[in-house]
């Protein structure tokens, strides 16, 4: 039987290794909830927070999707892939060792503020229907339109050649690992996505969410979500 009415906000603290969906399908599975949905993907490879709502709580969807984001991520420079990140195809490999933390942060200052990306094919956007990143495993790629984003700090935690660990406030929309591979062109040396983690969502941060032990818990999941009267 159905529970539909239990509506509410639950904060998921998604792992590496599944996809967005794949997490919010277990959380519906162990409410046996009628509809439940997200509020911005997270790719397989990445970890953090999930914004997951259930039941009528999914009519809100708009109200969370737009709201700023916090990231922690680690860049490796000197290499280039056909994802922008470590999960994909090694396009090429270049000397990162002249870079020095000087560099980075006049690189770095070229992306702060409103700037425009052009998202990445191995991506969830659908151009014409179809699936980005399920044309780019075939091998297509097609014309992307530049988007406008907002980065609103960007802060370097750490330097330690050839990785560059970082923290990024920015508007929704913004694609880190093409902040990574932009960052690798400026630089003249390439560079990806190591590491990425969501810390926050507007005011939701991912040391209050449920962890992966929890969320095929439906007891755990019951008592950490935010009813629907207080969103």
């Amino acid at each position: 039987m159905q529970d539909n009415d239990f509506s509410g906000l639950l904060l998921l603290d998604k792992p590496i290794g599944i996809t967005s969906f794949k997490a919010v399908h277990i959380v519906r599975k162990t409410l046996n909830a009628k509809k439940c949905g997200h509020c911005g993907t997270l790719d397989p490879t990445a970890s953090g927070l999930l914004l997951v709502l259930i039941n009528k709580a999914t009519k809100l969807q708009d109200r969370f999707m737009k709201q700023d984001k916090t990231y922690s991520s680690s860049f490796l420079l000197g290499t280039t892939t056909d994802t922008l990140d470590l999960s994909g195809k090694i396009i090429e490999q270049k000397d990162f060792g002249k870079i020095k933390l000087d560099d980075i942060n006049k690189a770095l200052k070229n992306f702060v503020g409103e700037i425009e990306q052009i998202p990445p094919m191995f991506s969830a956007i659908k151009i014409d229907g179809e699936r980005l990143y399920k044309l780019a495993r075939q091998g297509i790629s097609i014309e992307r339109k530049p988007r406008k984003v907002k980065i609103h700090n960007i802060e370097i935690i750490s330097f330690l050649p050839p990785v560059l660990n970082l923290r990024i406030e920015c508007s929704s929309g913004t694609y880190i690992r093409t902040l990574a591979d932009d960052l690798g062109k400026i630089l003249s040396c390439g560079a990806a996505v190591k590491n990425l983690r969501r810390e926050k969502i507007g005011n939701f941060d991912v040391k209050d969410a449920i962890s992966q032990d929890d969320f095929r818990d439906i007891d755990k999941i019951k008592n950490k979500t935010i009813p629907l009267s207080s969103l």
